[in-house]
């Protein structure tokens, strides 16, 4: 049976610092090695992880999430491309530890995300979805977010090719 996570679960969201980078490296370079949720082959190294977050940024945060005092994960604001007329769209992401998947989680993420995007003058979020990436489909299908894009074939993963799919959402 699915645990759902309810009200009497209390998710907290605690900016990341520098200090948390290890724990954070150690859930996404889970997905590497295990899943087609991240397109990167290897492990990361911490440098290369450190390059990709935003800590202590104005506008770009990342954050750890605990629900009940326990870490299960962590998701991420980002900047969607390095030019200026992209300021109004940013990425979003999440990464949960594997045993907190699949428990309702994500809607509150997200919601959340989008909270802290809104506050700081954001007016359109994407999300890229591998096409093997099922639950995250539905999470943000279910969350309003249209697909806007569909690469087929674009990436090569476990000798499989992958298909990336983006969604978006207008938050103004």
């Amino acid at each position: 049976m699915k645990e759902e996570i309810t009200m009497n679960n209390l998710i907290e969201f605690i900016e990341a610092k520098e200090k948390d980078l290890n724990i954070l490296l150690d859930i996404y370079n889970y997905y590497i090695e295990n899943t087609t949720a991240t397109f990167d082959l290897d492990k990361i190294t911490l440098e290369e992880f450190k390059n990709r977050v935003f800590i202590n940024n104005s506008r770009y945060k990342t954050f750890l999430v605990y629900m009940s005092n326990e870490l299960v994960g962590f998701c991420f604001l980002t900047q969607f491309r390095k030019k200026a007329a992209y300021d109004k769209t940013v990425e979003l992401g999440l990464y949960l530890k594997p045993q907190f998947t699949g428990k309702g989680l994500g809607v509150k993420i997200v919601n959340y995300l989008e909270k802290i995007a809104k506050e700081n003058q954001f007016e359109m979020l994407v999300a890229s979805i591998s096409g093997e990436n099922i639950p995250s489909i539905k999470l943000f299908r279910k969350l309003g977010y249209v697909q806007c894009a569909h690469y087929k074939g674009i990436a090569v993963k476990f000798e499989r090719k992958m298909d990336l799919i983006d969604f978006q959402k207008a938050i103004v």
